[in-house]
């Protein structure tokens, strides 16, 4: 195992933290936990990758007043953990710069946390007005735009604030965790081959990474291994859904700026390669075949007929970026420079588009598969473009090298190791957007005592923002397009 944890104390976290992230690690998750005895426990789980390493700090609070020292000076994506702690375990926060709810909206109870172990089970009614607070941009001429959360067709809630000069865009909030539910709670009880379902559903589009990722975090925690042929496969189902995920969006892009027949050919190869997935998996979404311990497919997919829909795709890209009106639109358009996205944690095709290197499959690789890695350096709309247009050609390359060097059947269970059990685990996936991660505790029943799930779209969410600075107000949908994030990802 390459994870090591440690216990620290509290007036100890800082300096680790600090030394690990000048070291080179990142901060992928801080998971407050409630097992109903005090003290709680928080746990930092930090990572670095080429060598894959990972490094937790496990600390203790008191349960009647529990206090943690604030890691927000170092680390933005701290700042938003711990606001998340503050808001769902009632634990305060000393050093935070701006302690503001971040979960809990202005009409849930100041009382209630819903992760406590003694929290009701019974929601308790909800006052106030509910009123969103944002930051006012005052001067001459200055004017707000509000949008959602309620939004037309099936985009689910998020409520974005413009403040704007002429069209020009001055500042965005967006405020989001409308649609919370509870879905960490929901896995503490399950049996560690009970929950699988529940992790293809944290966000439906993600359904076979999140699936893998909670997979990998039980396996480690129990002690179970599970061959190489079969980690070959479930990393093949991870880049189909790479495969429909990214076709969908190169076609949206150019529907955003007008240009709907390449979006209507994207549509059609999307429809293909979801066909494919039911013929793969039984599930168009790839549902079903990633379980604890191994994996089910019911064919290989054939390497012919995804060259055949690559070949398609290119052929739509290329006359998408060859429409000079569509080029100048992306281009420029919704900047996120590195430094930014590298303060912000960015991670996925966002990150790579700005010129950061990180892929999880690389970084903390389950299998040994030749991966290409895509980067750009613009950060704009056009490079988040390419980027997944040349991820799509790469996935399909990943995939056909691993049904060519696959031998034996379609599936596999895994073996439990007699003697070995961490009583918790960690997985690190992949997926379309970025590096998914899940850790979870379990017990001596084999009952999930606890799931920490972070999507990527925790992290690049307030990276849109930064790109929206001083672009103008249309732009905003194909901006936003770019990034693509996940809302019921983000929130739990």
């Amino acid at each position: 195992m390459n994870r090591t944890s440690r216990p620290v104390a509290v007036d100890e976290l800082a300096d680790i933290a600090e030394e690990l992230l000048g070291a080179g690690y990142r901060l992928a998750l801080a998971a407050a936990h409630d097992d109903g005895r005090s003290p709680l426990r928080v746990v930092h789980l930090f990572l670095a990758g080429r060598p894959d390493r990972r490094v937790e700090l496990e600390c203790l609070l008191p349960g009647h007043d529990p206090v943690l020292p604030s890691l927000a000076y170092m680390s933005f994506p701290a700042g938003r953990f711990e606001r998340e702690m503050l808001d769902l375990y009632g634990i305060g926060l000393r050093g935070h710069p701006r302690p503001r709810r971040l979960v809990r909206h202005a009409h849930w109870p100041d009382d209630w946390h819903p992760m406590r172990a003694d929290a009701p089970q019974v929601v308790p009614e909800f006052g106030g007005s509910g009123e969103l607070r944002f930051l006012t941009v005052g001067g001459e001429g200055v004017y707000e735009i509000p949008v959602g959360p309620v939004h037309a067709g099936m985009i689910e809630p998020g409520h974005f604030r413009f403040s704007v000069v002429g069209e020009t865009v001055v500042r965005l909030k967006a405020r989001l965790w409308y649609v919370h539910r509870g879905i960490e709670r929901l896995f503490h009880g399950r049996s560690v081959t009970g929950a699988t379902e529940l992790a293809e559903r944290v966000s439906g589009d993600s359904s076979a990474a999140h699936a893998l990722a909670h997979c990998l975090a039980v396996e480690e925690a129990c002690g179970a291994t599970v061959p190489e042929p079969a980690q070959r496969l479930r990393a093949l189902l991870v880049e189909l859904e790479r495969l429909y995920n990214h076709a969908a969006d190169l076609g949206a892009l150019a529907n955003d700026v007008g240009f709907g027949l390449a979006n209507a050919h994207a549509l059609r190869l999307r429809e293909e390669l979801l066909r494919l997935n039911a013929a793969v998996t039984g599930n168009r979404l790839l549902r079903g075949a990633i379980r604890p311990g191994g994996v089910l497919l019911r064919e290989l997919p054939d390497p012919a007929r995804l060259a055949a829909i690559a070949g398609d795709l290119a052929e739509v890209t290329a006359a998408t970026l060859g429409n000079g009106v569509v080029y100048d639109r992306f281009a420029g358009t919704g900047v996120l420079a590195a430094d930014d996205a590298r303060a912000l944690g960015c991670l996925g095709y966002p990150a790579r588009a700005s010129g950061l290197v990180t892929d999880a499959r690389v970084d903390h690789p389950v299998v040994d598969l030749p991966v290409e890695e895509i980067a750009a350096v613009g950060g704009d709309v056009l490079a988040r473009y390419t980027v997944r247009r040349d991820e799509f050609a790469a996935s399909v390359a990943l995939i056909t090298d691993i049904v060519v060097n696959h031998s034996g059947g379609t599936e596999f269970a895994g073996t439990r190791a007699s003697g070995i059990r961490l009583g918790s685990g960690v997985g690190i996936v992949e997926g379309w957007r970025g590096t998914i991660v899940h850790r979870v505790e379990v017990d001596d029943a084999d009952r999930l005592t606890r799931a920490k799930i972070v999507d990527p779209s925790w992290f690049n969410w307030p990276a849109l923002p930064v790109a929206m600075k001083e672009t103008i107000v249309p732009d905003f949908p194909l901006v936003n397009k770019s990034f693509n994030l996940s809302y019921s990802g983000n929130d739990l």
